[in-house]
């Protein structure tokens, strides 16, 4: 029976953090991950495939401060580098996955829609940024960007005296073009989208689209997109093959299978981390709280194993 599966790829799928980030690096990342693919299209899923950007994002702002700075190149707006990066990300798992493909005799089409993901921009996010975007700067440095550009910075929790432009990261509330992806990927082709959490924007007073200074989470954007477009399954691929109950405590337990009421009790006495784990845990809770049959969090090796990885169901 076909079953359609949203597959969110973490960061360290495209670039990993001991690495410069270059093209070839991130081509051998993404042959790595996606081959683990091969498994359940041979099962006769049908795939959507989300991935983060933060990397890459940042890469893109510092190459706006290089050219701005140096050769008078105008900067793009945060939503147009969301937007590049979707495209370069995009192509790139494109043209990895078509060649796996060709080589397991597997045809399959592959497409990328670049994504715009509605926000109210009466979120509460916009009076508290938190989400931390590219380069670090001296104290000097961001008091002069913030003057100049309106810029917020918030010291950096990896640096003593560095600090880093921070921007809001609301609610996702509606993916653009969802019809589309659900058509596609019910016939059977494999549909890149969502990238990076999506490019946020809104609606004005007059109904017209207009772009926001925002990051969106990735993971629950891919929850919502799972959502609307009636998919069995979401993936959440990270850097560990389970979740764990107090991760790094001596009592830290491995999280196999656990029903919607035990993660919001785990939720409730804090049991993850609030800037890794906690989202993707709140992602895969969503998901099954609006309908989805499981979630599964783990790493993308696992993929062939139904049993692997911590699973999230009614």
């Amino acid at each position: 029976m076909t079953k359609i599966a949203v597959i969110a790829l973490g960061g360290n799928a495209i670039l990993r953090g001991d690495q410069r980030g270059t093209t070839q690096e991130q081509y051998k990342n993404l042959e790595d991950t996606l081959r683990h693919l091969v498994s359940l299209i041979q099962q006769d899923y049908h795939i959507v495939l989300s991935h983060g950007n933060g990397p890459q994002v940042g890469n893109i702002l510092m190459q706006n401060d290089a050219g701005e700075s140096q050769y008078d190149v105008p900067a793009k707006p945060l939503d147009v580098c969301v937007a590049d990066s979707q495209g370069s990300i995009g192509y790139m798992m494109e043209r990895t996955l078509k060649n796996i493909l060709k080589k397991t005799g597997i045809n399959r089409e592959v497409v990328t829609i670049i994504t715009q993901v509605v926000v109210s921009k009466d979120d509460p996010a916009f009076q508290n940024y938190t989400k931390r975007v590219g380069k670090l700067y001296t104290k000097e440095e961001a008091d002069k960007m913030a003057t100049e550009k309106g810029w917020t910075f918030k010291p950096s929790p990896k640096k003593e005296g560095a600090y880093r432009r921070v921007v809001p990261s609301p609610k996702p509330m509606q993916i653009m073009n969802e019809d589309i992806i659900r058509d596609l990927v019910q016939k059977g082709v494999i549909v890149i989208a969502s990238g990076g959490g999506g490019i946020p924007v809104f609606y004005d007073e007059e109904g017209f689209l207009q772009p926001l200074e925002a990051v969106i989470d990735k993971d629950a954007a891919s929850s919502l997109l799972a959502t609307r477009i009636g998919a069995d399954e979401l993936y959440i691929l990270t850097d560990v093959p389970h979740v764990y109950n107090n991760f790094g405590q001596p009592n830290q337990q491995v999280l196999k299978s656990v029903t919607k009421k035990e993660v919001e009790q785990l939720i409730d006495n804090k049991a993850f981390g609030e800037g890794n784990m906690l989202p993707k845990v709140k992602s895969a809770l969503q998901f099954v709280a609006n309908g989805g049959a499981k979630s599964i969090i783990t790493e993308a090796s696992q993929l062939h194993d139904a049993e692997a990885g911590t699973r999230v169901v009614l």
